[in-house]
């Protein structure tokens, strides 16, 4: 163990930062655990950390520590809500480099609009856990390429977090339903049904998008959701994609929260 010391201030007790693991830390007052901090990196290759501590100087002491140690550039994730965690992050040199907005989404067709709501002409709708894994695979790899190509944000989309093996995009494909045309898929919706189910990812291939295939496979993952007795799902939205924001508060779904992505 790698045990450093910080004092806390003027006249008080010397605060030790220890490394107990290889990117776990431990803030000691009195040898007493004031605060820990550790360092993930996730399946995009991004180093993340967090730090759980009883006040400030634990905090300030356990980042700086930290932060001496870590090749950047760092992530962290906070809620907007939390005030003094944000506000910790920023004096450790962090600045906001997303915003994500939560949603709590309607699963009643007669509240989203969407009952009747088929997808175009040629085009199918296959449900989660009758998807073909070979062509999912297909449709998921090509839409990232396009978004990458196009925007570069796919990466840091919080859909990238799950574990996974190493280049594996597709998780669990029995979470996916589909929007298929004879040959190949157009788009894809996954549904994760944990604590509450939340829709981690609709998305169409960009020459097949505006035709209303994006709002059918909503229709079919909201209802399926809704006949099993789920009156909501929830969703995260980056701020700045305006056209997903679009597609989620037309058929009803409310803003009740929000992320902050915060990077040094």
């Amino acid at each position: 163990m790698d045990k450093k010391p910080f004092t806390s201030g003027p006249g008080e007790n010397a605060m030790t930062i220890t490394r107990v693991a290889d990117r776990q830390w431990h803030a000691l007052d009195d040898d007493l655990v004031a605060g820990c901090g550790y360092a993930e990196h996730r399946p995009d290759g991004r180093l993340f950390v967090g730090i759980d501590a009883w006040h400030d100087a634990a905090f300030d002491r356990l980042a700086e520590a930290m932060l001496a140690e870590l090749p950047a550039p760092l992530y962290t994730v906070v809620d907007e809500a939390d005030v003094e965690l944000t506000a910790a992050w920023r004096r450790a040199g962090f600045t906001v480099r997303r915003r994500e907005c939560e949603y709590a989404v309607p699963t009643d067709p007669r509240v989203t609009g969407l009952d009747g709501v088929q997808p175009p002409a040629g085009v199918t709708i296959v449900p989660a856990g009758q998807v073909d894994e070979t062509l999912l695979r297909a449709v998921d790899r090509a839409i990232r390429d396009e978004v990458e190509a196009a925007v570069g944000w796919w990466q840091s989309m919080p859909a990238e977090v799950i574990p996974r093996p190493a280049g594996d995009t597709v998780v669990d494909p029995s979470k996916y339903a589909v929007a298929a045309a004879p040959d190949r898929y157009l788009g894809l919706v996954r549904v994760v049904r944990v604590i509450r189910p939340r829709v981690g990812l609709v998305a169409v291939r960009a020459g097949e998008q505006r035709r209303g295939i994006a709002r059918a496979l909503l229709a079919h993952a909201l209802g399926t959701l809704h006949r099993s007795g789920y009156d909501a799902a929830w969703t995260e939205v980056q701020e700045s994609n305006r056209a997903a924001s679009a597609l989620f508060e037309g058929i009803g779904a409310r803003p009740v929260g929000g992320n902050l992505e915060l990077v040094r």
